[in-house]
């Protein structure tokens, strides 16, 4: 039996060892290399893996986004990755079949592939999917994104509500907070906010953009790989190649 495998993880480093080490199993199959959750969302539904080695933390849908969005009932076996044991002890009571804590070492990383084995030999989609289901009802219990953004100036605070805000903006290692005419400054990288924000609400669509996906109004096809994204407001931002997975996905197309 050959077993088809996905590998999704942000650092290139922890693809290519699981790379490694999977070439060096006869019964496995590599069908694709995700860097993120979007790319994963699309290889999962189109290349339909046996086997899944998914990254916890990554910026905009992490792992338990990918679960959330493909859903538990087309979800393969799935082992989570991360370098955190609280998440890496959530994944394991709760959900698929195993996980490995970074860094892994080979004997651990075939300790859990052995598992993958077993359970795919004698698949119970039903118990697969029920684990699911029950990781995900506790996650929407306990998972927290950005409510507010702080804005100081001087010896003044605001608060701005995540839903006023069209688009964010890179600033050096800081983030232009766009809300119609107004403009506020936040003493905060992009790449931080992005891992903080709700991926159902926004987008990243350029290393120095991210978008509101309600403001969006139209997307135009340029170049191959990248769109003219216009926002209700009339802004036109071009999206990168990198994030047109993403983009796509948020918006439904």
């Amino acid at each position: 039996m050959t077993i088809r495998v996905a590998i999704v993880d942000d650092e290139p480093l922890a693809v290519e060892r699981m790379r490694r080490l999977l070439e060096e199993e006869p019964d496995i199959q590599v069908v694709a290399e995700c860097s993120n959750g979007a790319e994963a969302v699309a290889a999962i539904r189109n290349q339909a893996p046996d086997l899944v080695f998914l990254d916890v933390q990554m910026p905009g849908l992490d792992g338990f986004g990918v679960v959330e969005q493909v859903g538990p009932e087309a979800m393969p076996a799935t082992i989570f990755a991360t370098a955190f044991d609280e998440h890496a002890l959530q994944a394991f009571d709760a959900s698929a079949l195993d996980y490995l804590l970074k860094p892994f070492d080979p004997d651990r990383f075939a300790r859990a592939l052995d598992r993958a084995r077993r359970f795919l030999r004698h698949q119970n989609r039903e118990e697969l999917e029920a684990k699911l289901t029950s990781m995900l009802g506790g996650l929407n219990r306990t998972r927290r994104y950005l409510d507010r953004f702080v804005v100081r100036y001087g010896r003044r605070i605001i608060f701005v509500d995540p839903a006023e805000v069209d688009r964010i903006e890179a600033n050096g290692n800081y983030a232009s907070i766009h809300i119609g005419k107004q403009v506020h400054l936040l003493r905060e990288a992009i790449s931080r906010l992005e891992e903080q924000l709700d991926p159902a609400a926004f987008v990243r669509i350029h290393r120095s953009h991210i978008i509101a996906v309600d403001r969006v109004r139209q997307l135009e096809s340029v170049l191959q790989g990248e769109y003219v994204v216009t926002l209700k407001d009339g802004t036109r931002l071009t999206s990168s190649r990198t994030y047109r997975e993403r983009l796509e996905q948020a918006v439904g197309i």
